[in-house]
C-alpha cells in the first residue's frame, strides 16, 4: 500500500505539473488585446465640405490635403489655424487621387484605380514625374526611411521612396490572428503606423514590423451630425501627442489627443 500511495501521490504530482504547464503555456499563449484609446477634443476648426478628403499630413509647419474623385481631385496646401485653401492644384489626367507623404523636397500621391503614383515637388506644387504603381492606391505615409502604403485590403505594402518601388509588406492583424481590412488613411508617428478603417469611425495604431493592431480608437465622438456617407477620413499627426482628424466631406477639422480609456 506504502509503494502504491507513492506512486499515486508521484502520478498525481506529475499531472500537476503537466496541467501548470499548459496553464503556463496558455497563458504566454493568449494574446494581449489592444489598448483601447478614447477622443478628446483639444479644439476645432472649419473644414471644406467639399472636399472629399484623401489624405492630410503637416510637413513642418505646412497643412497638406489631398481629395479625391475623378475629375475633381486635388492636392491642397491648408491654413493650419483656420482650415482655409491657400493653394491648390489638380490632378493630371482626370485621375482619382488618394492618399499623399512628403518626402525631402517632394510629396508623393497615389491614385485610386488609375496604376500611377504622382510626385510633386512640396515647393511650388508642380508636377515632377508619374510612375506606375500595383494595385489600387488608398493611404502612404513615411516613416523617415520608407514609404508604407495601404491598398484597401488588410495589407501595409513597404515602398522605397526615391523610385516608388515596391520592397515587401505585412499582413495587419488583430491580436488572436484575425486578419483587418479596409485600411486607408496612413499616418506614420513614431515607428508605428496609424490607419483609418474604412468604412469605419476607428483609427488603428499598427505595429509595421509584425502586423499587429496595438491599439484601437473609436472616433465615432466626433461625428456631430456628419451623415454615415461622410466617413472618417483624414488623420495628421500635429505634434506633442495631438492629431487633425477629419473625414470625406466633413464641415469641421477636430485637434485631438488619444487617451487610455478609463479613470484619469
Amino acid at each position: 500500500m506504502t509503494a502504491l500511495r507513492v506512486l499515486a501521490t508521484a502520478c498525481a504530482t506529475t499531472a500537476l505539473l503537466v496541467a501548470g504547464c499548459a496553464d503556463a503555456h496558455d497563458a504566454a499563449a493568449a494574446p494581449d488585446a489592444p489598448q483601447q484609446l478614447r477622443i478628446t477634443v483639444l479644439g476645432e476648426m472649419p473644414h471644406d465640405p467639399a472636399a472629399f478628403t484623401q489624405g492630410l499630413e503637416f510637413d513642418g509647419d505646412t497643412l497638406l490635403e489631398t481629395t479625391g474623385l475623378a475629375g475633381q481631385s486635388q492636392l491642397r496646401e491648408l491654413d493650419p489655424d483656420t482650415g482655409a485653401v491657400r493653394r491648390s492644384v489638380p490632378l493630371p489626367g482626370g485621375y482619382f487621387g488618394e492618399g499623399m507623404t512628403s518626402v525631402g523636397t517632394g510629396i508623393w500621391q497615389v491614385t485610386y484605380r488609375d496604376g500611377v503614383a504622382i510626385e510633386w515637388d512640396t515647393t511650388t506644387f508642380e508636377l515632377r514625374r508619374e510612375v506606375p504603381i500595383d494595385g489600387e492606391g488608398w493611404g502612404v505615409c513615411f516613416d523617415g526611411d520608407r514609404i508604407v502604403r495601404s491598398d484597401g485590403t488588410d495589407r501595409l505594402r513597404f515602398v522605397e521612396p526615391t523610385g516608388f518601388s515596391e520592397t515587401g509588406g505585412v499582413t495587419v492583424t488583430r491580436p488572436g490572428g484575425v486578419s483587418i481590412a479596409g485600411l486607408n488613411e496612413l499616418e506614420c508617428v513614431d515607428g508605428d503606423v496609424w490607419a483609418n478603417v474604412w468604412p469605419t469611425d476607428e483609427i488603428v495604431r499598427i505595429d509595421p514590423g509584425t502586423g499587429t493592431v496595438t491599439a484601437s480608437v473609436d472616433a465615432s465622438v466626433l461625428r456631430r451630425g456628419e451623415p454615415e456617407r461622410n466617413v472618417l477620413n483624414g488623420i495628421a499627426y500635429a505634434g506633442d501627442g495631438q492629431f487633425l482628424v477629419t473625414g470625406k466631406n466633413w464641415s469641421t477639422t477636430y485637434r485631438v489627443r488619444f487617451d487610455p480609456v478609463g479613470p484619469m
